[in-house]
């Protein structure tokens, strides 16, 4: 029995670190994280989001099919995966109208200090403005979500929001295969005005991994969205870091 409570209490601590569970320290600073945006009557929008990029196989196609659709959304990059190879993937990001922000591949960032992750997040937007020429927007989205009052301390430090996603939308798939058709069905009918949609362009270990069923399902889904009056968007891009903490 005690092993049962020990079992249980430890999936409680783990869910409660984890996207899209509401982590305690997010109800004393709601300003500091982004599940949801307001809604404008006049303009109802869902915001496409991706992760784990840049991948040099999927990337180009899906801003492919963003340019095709005129639509923009927003990219969470993983610092491993900007190299000078993908830095001009980065570069059409900006160019094309799309929101850049960082992304980690390790959940236990978490539990380094704040100065740490602070460090590691000015790091990070020192080499996207190095190698593509522009410097990020002020969101970062952990990986699977994992966040901690650490986390929370060290954005404020360098004056970044904690990028989350809305309830259900998303492409994890329960362990089955992804299919491009039906994950756009159930995005297009499932999101709503003011929702974060997240999709993964890249892996957080595989840079070159298969995400054709991504590109896929972005084609789907942008029209889908649209038939219901809804618009495409990126997240309103906050100001970048304060780079030493000035």
């Amino acid at each position: 029995m005690v092993a049962l409570f020990a079992a249980v209490g430890a999936g409680l601590v783990a869910l409660a670190h984890t996207a899209p569970f509401a982590f305690l320290i997010e109800g004393l600073q709601r300003g500091e994280s982004v599940w949801h945006l307001p809604v404008d009557p006049a303009a109802p929008s869902v915001y496409l989001t991706y992760d784990d990029g840049p991948n040099p196989a999927a990337t180009p196609q899906l801003l492919d099919v963003l340019a095709r659709e005129q639509a923009a959304a927003t990219f969470f990059l993983i610092d491993d995966h900007l190299t000078e190879e993908t830095a001009p993937i980065v570069r059409r990001m900006f160019a094309e109208g799309h929101a850049v922000g960082l992304h980690s591949n390790e959940r236990w960032l978490m539990l380094r200090t704040p100065e740490a992750i602070a460090g590691a997040l000015r790091q990070f937007a020192d080499r996207v403005e190095q190698l593509a020429g522009t410097r990020p927007c002020g969101f970062f989205r952990p990986h699977a979500g994992w966040r901690s009052g650490a986390l929370y301390r060290a954005l404020d430090m360098v004056g970044y929001r904690l990028a989350g996603w809305s309830w259900g939308l998303w492409d994890w798939n329960w362990w089955r295969a992804r299919e491009a058709a039906s994950l756009a069905e159930r995005l297009a009918r499932r999101a709503n005005a003011g929702d974060i949609i997240v999709m993964h362009d890249g892996h957080h270990r595989d840079p070159r991994a298969d995400r054709r069923y991504a590109v896929e399902a972005t084609a789907r889904l942008i029209p889908a969205l649209r038939a219901r009056q809804l618009r495409v968007d990126r997240l309103p891009c906050v100001g970048s870091d304060r780079g030493n903490g000035s």
